[in-house]
This record gives C-alpha cells, sequence and structure tokens, in this order.
C-alpha cells in the first residue's frame, strides 16, 4: 500500500498534469541537497523514496576498482577489497551505497531547501507537459473562459493551461468580462523563464476561416474554397472564395439567404466589416473584384514577375478605391500578393502627356529670328538671361518690365512681335497642309487673308481677282499698293500676312529699283 507522501505525490502531479515519476525525482532531489548542505561533503550522494513506508533514503555512492593504485578519488571509488566488506556480493564496476543519517538531523533550513527544489523541479516539469501539449495545436481554435484582465493583457483559461492574448492580438471592437466564453486561436507557444506562454488571439485571418467553416456547409464539405483572407481585425477583412461545382455560387453560399451566414460572423467579430470576393486565377480580373466597391476602369501588368499592377479608376472613384487610411487597397494587396498602384484617370493622362513632351524634342528659336525686334532690344534681353522666343513668350509683362530699359510701351511691343511669329507659324502649318491634302483645280487660287488678319473661308475666281485689283489700282497710290504687296507673302503657294508693314521710304528704295 502507497504511503501519505507517495499518495500525496500523486495528487500533485495529477492536479498539474504531469509523470508522478518526476514529482518524486524532484523530492528525491531536494533529500540530496539538504544531506550534501548538512555533511558539507562532495561525495556522490543518492535519495530514493519507499513508496510504501514514505520514507526517504539518502545514500553515498562509491564506485568498485580493483586496486588501490586505480583509486583516483577516495570520496568516488573504492577499491574491491573495502568494498567486499560492507557487500561481499560486489565486484569490479558495481556501487557501494553507504547509508546517511537523514532523520532528526535536516533542520528548518534543509526542509526550506528542499521544499524549494520541489517547486522549481515540477514548474519545470509543467513547462514541459504544457509546452508539448500545445505546440503541435497552434492554430487551432479553441474555446475559451476570461479568467482575469492584466493590464492591457487578457488571460483566458484554454483547459490543461493560461494562456495570454496581448494587445495586438485583440480587436478594437471587443471587450471582455470575467468569466465570458468565447473562441480564439492558438496563434504561439513560447518558452519563458516564467513559464509557458501560451498566446492566444481574436485578430489573425485563421479565426474568420474557422467561422465560415462552422456557417457555411459548402465550407465545410469542400464545395467552396477560401483561396485567400486578408484581415485588419475590427476594421475589415476580405475573404476570396471559389467554387468546384458550377451550380454552386461561392459568394451565395457565404452570404446565405438574406445575408443570415456572414450576418452571423459579422455579430461574432463585434461588427466587423466583411467583403466576399469570388476569386479569379486572372490577376486582372481578381484585382478588379478586390478592389470593390470601387469601380475600376482599367488595370494593366507593370511588371508580371515582380508581380507590380496599375490600377486607374474615375475621378470620382478614387478615395472610394483608396479606402480610410488606405485601407481597402491595402487589403486588396494583401488579398491578391501583388503590389498595387492606383492612378485616377486625371492622373493617368498627365502621365501620358508628360512621356509624350519627353519624347518631343524641345525647340528653342533664336530671338533673331522674331521680326519686329530691333538689334537693341534683342541685347537688353540676351544681358537678362532671355535668349530664345520660347523664354521670352513664357514671360509676364511685369518680368518683361523688372528687365532694365524696357518699359511698357516696350512690353507691347515685344507681345505683338512675339503672337505675329506664332501666328505666322501655325498659318504656314495650316496651309501647308492644305496644299498637300488637296489638288488645286483651274481657275481656282488659294485660301488669302484679309486686310484684318483673318482667313477668306470662300474661294474666288481669276476674274474676281483680277477685278479686285484693278479697283484697288485705281484707288490705291503706287506707295501704298507696293506696301499692300509687302504685307502679303507668297509661301509654298499660299498667302499670309507679312510681319511688318513697309515704309514711305522702303517704298521709294523699291520703285527705283
Amino acid at each position: 500500500m502507497a504511503s501519505e507522501l507517495y499518495n500525496t505525490i500523486d495528487a500533485l502531479s495529477r492536479e498539474k498534469g504531469i509523470d508522478p515519476q518526476i514529482v518524486v525525482s524532484a523530492v528525491e532531489d531536494a533529500i540530496v541537497m539538504a544531506t550534501r548542505k548538512y555533511y558539507k561533503t562532495q561525495e556522490n550522494l543518492r535519495a530514493e523514496l519507499d513508496k510504501e513506508t514514505g520514507k526517504i533514503n539518502a545514500y553515498a555512492v562509491k564506485t568498485v576498482v580493483e586496486t588501490p593504485e586505480q583509486v583516483e578519488d577516495p570520496l568516488l571509488q573504492i577499491t574491491l577489497e573495502d568494498a567486499r566488506k560492507a557487500n561481499p556480493a560486489l565486484e569490479v564496476g558495481g556501487e557501494l551505497r553507504i547509508p546517511k543519517v537523514t532523520e532528526g538531523i535536516l533542520g528548518r533550513i534543509a526542509a526550506q531547501l528542499a521544499k524549494q527544489v520541489i517547486f522549481q523541479k515540477v514548474r519545470e516539469a509543467e513547462r514541459d507537459t504544457v509546452y508539448n501539449e500545445y505546440i503541435g495545436r497552434v492554430g487551432e481554435v479553441v474555446n475559451a473562459t476570461v479568467k482575469r484582465v492584466e493590464g492591457p493583457d487578457v488571460i483566458f483559461d484554454i483547459g490543461k493551461a493560461e494562456a495570454r492574448m496581448p494587445r495586438k492580438e485583440q480587436s478594437r471592437l471587443e471587450s471582455f468580462a470575467i468569466g465570458e466564453r468565447v473562441r480564439v486561436v492558438i496563434a504561439r507557444v513560447e518558452k519563458a523563464s516564467k513559464g509557458p506562454g501560451v498566446v492566444v488571439s481574436r485578430a489573425v485571418p485563421d479565426l474568420v476561416q474557422h467561422l465560415f467553416q462552422t456557417e457555411v456547409p459548402e465550407i465545410y464539405d469542400g464545395t467552396v474554397v477560401i483561396r485567400a483572407i486578408a484581415r485588419e481585425a475590427g476594421e475589415r477583412t476580405k475573404i476570396a472564395v471559389m467554387s468546384k461545382d458550377k451550380d454552386v455560387d461561392a459568394v451565395g453560399a457565404c452570404v446565405g439567404m438574406k445575408g443570415m451566414r456572414v450576418q452571423s460572423i459579422i455579430r461574432e467579430l463585434h461588427g466587423e466589416k466583411i467583403d466576399i470576393i469570388e476569386y479569379h486565377e486572372d490577376a486582372v480580373t481578381f484585382a478588379e473584384k478586390a478592389l470593390q466597391p470601387a469601380k475600376v476602369s482599367k488595370v494593366s501588368v507593370v511588371d508580371s514577375g515582380g508581380k507590380h499592377l496599375e490600377v486607374v479608376v474615375d475621378d470620382s472613384q478614387l478615395s472610394l478605391a483608396i479606402g480610410k487610411k488606405g485601407q481597402n487597397v491595402r487589403l486588396a494587396a494583401k488579398l491578391l500578393g501583388w503590389k498595387i498602384d492606383i492612378k485616377s484617370e486625371e492622373e493617368k493622362r498627365q502621365e501620358v502627356e508628360q512621356q509624350m513632351s519627353a519624347m518631343v524634342p524641345q525647340t528653342s528659336t533664336p530671338l533673331e529670328s522674331v521680326p519686329g525686334l530691333g538689334e537693341g532690344l534683342v541685347e537688353k534681353l540676351g544681358a537678362a538671361g532671355v535668349t530664345t522666343v520660347e523664354a521670352l513668350a513664357d514671360m509676364t509683362p511685369e518680368q518683361l518690365e523688372a528687365i532694365e530699359g524696357i518699359g511698357p510701351k516696350t512690353v507691347e511691343k515685344i507681345s505683338l512681335a512675339v503672337n505675329n511669329y506664332f501666328a505666322s507659324l501655325e498659318g504656314v502649318v495650316a496651309e501647308g497642309e492644305a496644299v498637300e491634302g488637296e489638288a488645286v483645280t483651274e481657275g481656282e487660287v488659294p485660301v488669302a487673308q484679309s486686310a484684318e488678319g483673318t482667313v477668306e473661308a470662300d474661294q474666288v475666281t481669276g476674274e474676281e481677282i483680277s477685278a479686285s485689283e484693278e479697283t484697288a489700282s485705281e484707288e490705291a497710290s503706287p506707295a501704298q499698293e507696293l506696301a499692300a504687296e509687302a504685307d502679303t507673302l507668297t509661301v509654298d503657294g499660299a498667302e499670309t500676312q507679312g510681319e511688318q508693314p513697309i515704309t514711305e521710304e522702303e517704298s521709294s528704295e523699291t520703285r527705283k529699283q
């Protein structure tokens, strides 16, 4: 029959869930330490618990050697001749146990030391037992009871051990009351100095997956498969599902009739939003679905190897596609496993324009090419760093007047000269295109400009031109005729208004020539 001490050890072992032999070994080690402390010896001590009597016997153990020359340490070894005096049955290599008196001599200090050793050994055994029990259950969903709250952490009772839920593993929407039963996921098991640490979570995607498997029979039996889950606990979850049966709608099965199934899961998660998306192998199509509720205009693959997508949305859909603090696009990228860049249609248009302008070489025209700008004015502008027509056209009147020697009248002159220059370029391009695009028939002339600088849209016959020229010659003086001819330059068969009127002096020189 077992002793009272052994029965106590057996009850302690069952309570802690550890092997009774581990506790017995702890008791024996404690007696050895207390005995060594009392006798102040370095002998090889050993203790044994008698299960029937409950008595713990301590021994000094020595190894038997054949000759005295082989005895290296008298405290640990003994010759065969001396050993047989105590036990004739001993042989070389055997052990001689010499009893040590412990009853009545192990005082209060030794007993306290033994108690500490027992507690330490039991805690170590308990740590190993809990670690071995739960290390293989990481990712499993278990029912837990709230035991207490320690600061930001919640302590749960999960059966054979206590589990801790740190703040980062909690949903911001949830709070717990003592004694409340909740479902938690075993996130990890840590070996710490204070004991085995089982860490549980309600923020991991595994909890959502378990809830869908519980609420949706099609997921439980494998008809509908969960392909990916992206979650930000307490905010929003996106879950991608696909059906193995063409007659079963994956999204509809998860939502349930009138949304009953998904509403049950939302209640369990205390109001967390859930987006159920149909999975597609094609990343472009999947991205369009994953960015719901935003409507996507275009999805293009930037780098298939680097898994990089570019998404273009309408300007009104940009904020919805990005989501609050970037949450929607962040969850979509996590769900796809691709990097996503979102741009509005206006941003994309500007980007294309910049790329096109970068491809077109930038021309620069010297100021000397502009009729109407005198040499002195060109020198003044050049001294101010303005050397091209394009740079001059970009300047405001205030910037021009800031240049030394340029006043308001000169600014007007510059503006008129620049406008006439660009107008002449546009006229040449337009009329050159007209000549290339249409053949001029006999009796017709190209479009000409009027005296006010506007283009005459109607073509006129040669007879009408002759009549108008005769009328003009009768009314105009020879100088005015030359001025009018100078005002019209012929370029590739198209008449364009000249840049500068010819003065009386210039017309006289022309007549002389």
